[in-house]
């Protein structure tokens, strides 16, 4: 069924990278309500089940794009002036899509409806590098204090069918950026250990899906305007080479800021000679939401290259929702990968 593209295009989204959402509803629908037959009335039903279902993905496209360690494999600054790393890694989180494929909108107010998912594996892909800026002070077998720049950069690509239209009105690539403080530089007996801090963004995004309605003649559109997603994640690592192996561990905190313009057209029944009204529904999206983040990295080593494999999962916040998506919910854990290829020196 044609509404099975709007959950195409929140997995686009993530897949690309990617949603925003609402502050979000609870028991009662946070859209407003009006008399019978009003505009409030007609427009309810859209306008939640817009919010949930924005709301319900939006935790899974910030893990898809914060991923876990800042630097795949590194827990060590890079020595100083001089030293740079680059890296191309891919983020997929076990996530979920709602299952739109029954799905319906009510011009009579807002109704709880179970909306499904479908259990999908969610990708970002991530352009990154580090610039060595200071090695630190020397401290017995190590140094302490060394500082790095750290840089990213998204891309999006836009997409449209007869039924969905996802474009990026802004361009689409989107930078993040970041720094690494060193608490020890990793040397033949010392591990590395850092904090880091990184702010990675996607781009602008407008979204727009064709959903069945009351009107028999005329499609119902749910959608999003000005869409953004901003991440903020701190991390603490530590890590040590193996001979061609190497191990990282880490723990941090993510933060994750959604905003959107809701953007949906709804039309009501033909009776008669009486053709159907267009009502349109506007307001403010947002979504704010903080999590745990544990993870843990596997890298094979060939002198100036490095494979990397994560794994993590991320947990907490609280994101609920008027409408329900079977038995999964906005804030449950969601286990993450990564996969990557890194070139340093």
């Amino acid at each position: 069924m044609k509404v099975r593209s709007f959950a195409l295009a929140a997995g686009l989204l993530a897949g690309a990278s990617s949603i925003a959402t609402v502050a979000s509803a609870q028991q009662s629908s946070q859209c407003p309500s009006g008399a019978n037959g009003s505009d409030a009335q007609i427009t309810q039903d859209a306008c939640q089940k817009s919010q949930d279902i924005f709301g319900f993905m939006a935790p899974q496209l910030g893990v898809s794009i914060a991923g876990g360690n800042a630097s795949l494999g590194q827990g060590s600054t890079l020595g100083g002036l001089g030293h740079f790393s680059v890296g191309l890694r891919a983020n997929v989180v076990q996530g979920a899509l709602p299952d739109l494929a029954n799905a319906s909108v009510s011009t009579s107010g807002a109704r709880q409806d179970d909306l499904g998912a479908k259990n999908q594996v969610l990708g970002a892909p991530t352009l990154e590098a580090g610039v060595g800026l200071f090695k630190g002070l020397p401290l017995g077998l190590t140094h302490v204090g060394g500082v790095d720049f750290l840089v990213s950069a998204s891309y999006l690509p836009e997409y449209r069918n007869d039924d969905i239209q996802v474009t990026m009105p802004d361009g689409s690539f989107k930078f993040g950026y970041g720094a690494r403080v060193g608490i020890l530089q990793e040397s033949m007996v010392v591990p590395g250990v850092s904090v880091t801090y990184l702010r990675r963004d996607l781009p602008t995004i407008d979204v727009q899906a064709q959903v069945d309605g009351a009107d028999l003649l005329r499609r119902d559109t749910i959608g999003v305007s000005g869409l953004s997603v901003r991440t903020q994640a701190w991390r603490v690592v530590a890590s040590k080479k193996l001979m061609v192996f190497g191990l990282a561990l880490g723990a941090g905190q993510d933060k994750y800021d959604s905003k959107a313009q809701l953007d949906a057209i709804v039309h009501t029944a033909t009776a008669g000679v009486v053709p159907a009204a267009r009502k349109t529904v506007s307001g403010s999206l947002s979504q704010q939401m903080t999590r745990t983040n544990y993870f843990a990295d596997l890298s094979f080593n060939l002198l100036v290259f490095n494979a990397v494999a994560e794994v993590g999962r991320v947990s907490g916040g609280e994101a609920p929702t008027f409408n329900s998506f079977g038995s999964q919910q906005a804030s449950d854990p969601r286990t993450y990968g990564s996969l990557g290829l890194r070139f340093g020196f």
